[in-house]
């Protein structure tokens, strides 16, 4: 076996590491996009949550639905939904409705589904 040499890490390896992992050309442009992807994280982490209390919230809805007689989904209210997402963010934001709207469908467990 042959020995490999090792160099220490230095701050010109490191700050060249920051500007290969966040694509910028400089190491002010990189300490603000690595703050930037911080915040990023921390709103996706907000945003995950948030779509997993609504999925709680439409199960809930669901079940009174199905409780009363009546059906799982309310196409007249997906499409109010629709229609709010696409005023507030165009045609990415139907998308995305459409997304919320399934993954919030099919959640209630009953003998009726």
């Amino acid at each position: 076996m042959t020995a490999t040499a090792t160099t220490p890490t230095t701050a010109a390896a490191t700050a060249t590491t920051a500007l290969d992992v966040t694509g910028a050309r400089t190491p002010e442009a990189a300490g603000v996009i690595s703050g930037a992807r911080e915040r990023i994280d921390a709103l996706d982490d907000r945003i995950i949550g948030l779509i997993q209390e609504r999925m709680a919230v439409s199960a809930v809805v669901q079940e009174a639905r199905i409780a009363s007689g009546g059906r799982r989904v309310n196409l007249s209210r997906e499409m109010e939904i629709l229609s709010h997402w696409s005023d507030a963010l165009g045609k990415p934001g139907t998308a995305l409705a459409m997304t919320l709207l399934e993954l919030c469908r099919g959640r209630v467990r009953t003998g009726r589904n």
